[in-house]
């Protein structure tokens, strides 16, 4: 319990004394508005650090985004972004923007505007661009190195929680927020090689303030306030580990001897009281997929922020009246290759620092950006409501466009469907829906039946306006019709069953003017419950003889059993190479399966599809969990699933590229043997009864109960 009794700094004086007096060039850095830069940076920015305390006054630090553009830009000085929890945002907060592949981060300060449901708006007071060091300390976007043997713990404070100790022997980056007494707000990275904590009782702990640019925000914040809040990352990994707490300042010569490097301790420590500490997983940081090679950012993507950082030097020092190092500043700046040559300045300073620090393995670039990355690309394609269209009192039609100024065509088959993914109550929330228009055009249409208690179906049917935008993946699905099929299909739907089968009637009277028979039999609750009534009508009247249509009322008519079903199959007449589609409830498609099979139709001249349900597992997984992952028999890699995500969600945010594509348990693409281990996953899903006996389960739904081991070969 050294510690306990280790010296403590109180005063600025003593400080300064330790860290030095910042250069009057560091104070000069602010600006008090987004500029051009900033805002270019947040638009390719898809994660943040954000500081912030609740109504409680309890200190909280949390990795917030997700995507590309994900802090919305209202003004210079107001953006807004979505804030999962927990605790309402007050009074002042802060944030460091990460650009993947990106050693300078760029740091907003300001204060909570309005909540806006699960929207958080900020005013601006002050914006610039932090230096490297932390990230390159950190080798936040180099390969993970092996971790340090977690700290032995005695006691029953907060860091002997599960999974704590390993998480901080692996974390050599974090988010530290402060605040002073003034009303102001202080969010910065700090890095360490291999773990930026060190673990000194089971609610103590330390952390180096190494040698930087001798602002010491944070240490003149805590000589005001002492109470802190931090959230850690280990590369690698989609969790964050969440502490707060109270911290103090220390020069005890034993204590920073412990953290030296080549024999070179750190000028101060940071002595952290720790209240809580927990290990959950991050939707930003799996959403943002950070360790991936492809999501680091070419080169020209964003203005190189030290050039963005001199651009804001010679604004404040000509608003300042600063003559002629204004004007050099900005001479100097307008200069061809200045801003490479800045950079080569710049790396060569942060190489010699940190090596004269104890860092023998820093080379110029290393952090900085990674050489042969890829481009930043989504897998996502965001698109933008163009109508909402209200076609029973219980479903509406979204129509969507692609969201940027050059609009693309929808690709895809008749009958498949696509994955809308829309942030709900700060939450990415994701569902299944069958397109519901034809294919190639420049607008998609799905149509979504309101669900009781469905988050999706209700923030679509309450929430969504024209304007709106949300994300899709797609298309995905088997169930489509190509375009080989004889002349007659046979269609049987129940309910919102009905919406992929209108994409292949549309797709086929459009496509096929003059030839093949469609009958369609479908059912509904009510009349009134029928959706796209006045289409199918229409088209009926435009195209006699070519399509039929027979409504089931059950509400007038009771249900489709077997009986009615053959009666109505049989009295068609069709053609002997007719194909069979039937979408819908699950004991409506196996009674139609069952009629099909006595009525001797081939089984590959059938095809089904029954809805599934969403990406919302409910489990208790509490506990990290192992995964490792091979294929044919050789080891991929090994990650950790953290409490709440998906196999999927945790292989792909560590770069693994495991097969997948409607992310929702429908269409099947992500289905793997479980060779070891026990997962649990929502139900009901696209796995068939064999498939379960066989061991196989599908990763974007599964969880893990326990350590497990995949085989991603191709089933």
């Amino acid at each position: 319990m050294q510690h306990a009794h280790a010296h403590r700094l109180t005063t600025v004086d003593e400080v300064e004394t330790a860290v030095g007096r910042p250069a009057p060039m560091v104070m000069r850095k602010q600006i008090g508005a987004l500029d051009e830069g900033c805002r270019t940076v947040l638009a390719r920015c898809p994660i943040a650090a954000f500081g912030y305390r609740d109504a409680d006054g309890t200190s909280r630090t949390v990795f917030v985004g997700g995507a590309a553009g994900f802090a919305h830009v209202h003004s210079p000085t107001r953006i807004s972004f979505p804030l999962p929890g927990p605790g309402a945002p007050r009074g002042p907060v802060s944030l460091f923007f990460l650009l993947p592949g990106v050693g300078e981060i760029l740091r907003v300060n300001g204060s909570v505007a309005a909540r806006k449901g699960a929207e958080t708006v900020v005013d601006i007071a002050e914006a610039y661009v932090h230096c490297a060091q932390a990230v390159l300390r950190s080798r936040l976007w180099q390969p993970p190195a092996p971790a340090g043997p977690a700290a032995g713990i005695k006691g029953d404070g907060p860091l002997g929680r599960p999974g704590v100790a390993e998480f901080l022997a692996a974390a050599p980056f974090l988010a530290l927020s402060t605040w002073d007494a003034s009303g102001g707000s202080d969010t910065s990275p700090r890095g360490d090689r291999r773990a930026a904590a060190r673990i000194l009782d089971s609610r103590t702990l330390l952390i180096p303030d190494r040698r930087g640019n001798k602002r010491a925000d944070t240490l003149r914040n805590l000589l005001q306030d002492d109470r802190l809040s931090f959230a850690a990352l280990v590369p690698g990994r989609s969790g964050v580990l969440h502490v707060h707490g109270r911290g103090a300042i220390t020069d005890d010569p034993a204590l920073l001897e412990t953290m030296a490097l080549r024999g070179v301790p750190p000028h101060l420590g940071l002595l952290v009281d720790v209240e809580h500490a927990e290990v959950t997983g991050s939707d930003a940081v799996a959403r943002s997929r950070l360790w991936s090679p492809g999501a680091h950012l070419e080169s020209g993507a964003v203005p190189d922020l030290m050039a963005l950082a001199g651009r804001h030097l010679a604004a404040n020092a000509a608003e300042g009246g600063g003559g002629s190092p204004a004007f050099l500043l900005r001479a100097l700046g307008a200069l061809p290759g200045m801003p490479r040559l800045l950079r080569l300045v710049m790396n060569r300073a942060y190489r010699s620092g940190l090596r004269k620090e104890g860092y023998e393995d820093v080379e110029p670039g290393t952090g900085l950006r990674l050489a042969g990355a890829g481009g930043a690309g989504s897998p996502l394609r965001e698109v933008r409501v163009a109508e909402v269209r209200r076609e029973t009192p219980s479903a509406v039609t979204l129509v969507l466009e692609d969201a940027d100024e050059k609009p693309g065509p929808f690709d895809f088959r008749p009958g498949q469907f696509f994955t809308l993914v829309a942030d709900i109550d700060g939450r990415p929330v994701r569902r299944a829906y069958s397109a519901s228009s034809a294919p190639g055009s420049s607008r998609l249409e799905v149509t979504v039946k309101h669900i009781e208690g469905g988050r999706f179906s209700t923030h679509v049917h309450r929430d969504l306006r024209a304007g709106d935008r949300i994300a899709l993946r797609g298309p995905s699905g088997s169930f489509h019709a190509g375009p080989s099929l004889g002349d007659d299909v046979v269609l049987v739907a129940a309910g919102s069953g009905v919406t992929p089968m209108m994409s292949m009637i549309r797709t086929r009277l459009a496509t096929r003017p003059d030839r093949g028979r469609i009958a369609l039999l479908y059912s509904s609750r009510s009349e009134e419950e029928v959706i796209f009534a006045d289409e199918l009508t229409r088209l009926e009247k435009e195209h006699p003889g070519r399509l039929s249509v027979t409504h089931v009322l059950t509400r007038r008519d009771g249900r489709l059993d077997a009986d009615g079903v053959r009666r109505w199959i049989t009295g068609l007449s069709a053609a002997r190479d007719a194909h069979y589609y039937v979408c819908g409830p699950g004991p409506l498609t196996d009674t139609v399966r069952d009629v099909l099979g006595r009525l001797r139709v081939p089984d590959e001249r059938v095809h089904h599809e029954r809805y599934s349900g969403g990406a919302d597992t409910g489990t208790a997984v509490t506990e990290p969990q192992e995964m490792t992952v091979e294929e044919d028999g050789r080891l991929v890699g090994t990650v950790v699933v953290e409490p709440g995500l998906t196999l999927l969600d945790a292989g792909l945010a560590a770069g693994i590229a495991m097969p997948h594509s409607c992310t929702v348990g429908s269409c099947g693409d992500c289905v793997v043997r479980l060779r070891g281990g026990e997962v649990t996953q929502n139900e009901p899903n696209c796995l068939t009864p064999r498939q379960k006996a066989d061991g196989y389960v599908l990763t974007c739904v599964g969880r893990p109960l326990s350590g497990v081991i995949l085989d991603i070969t191709d089933p």
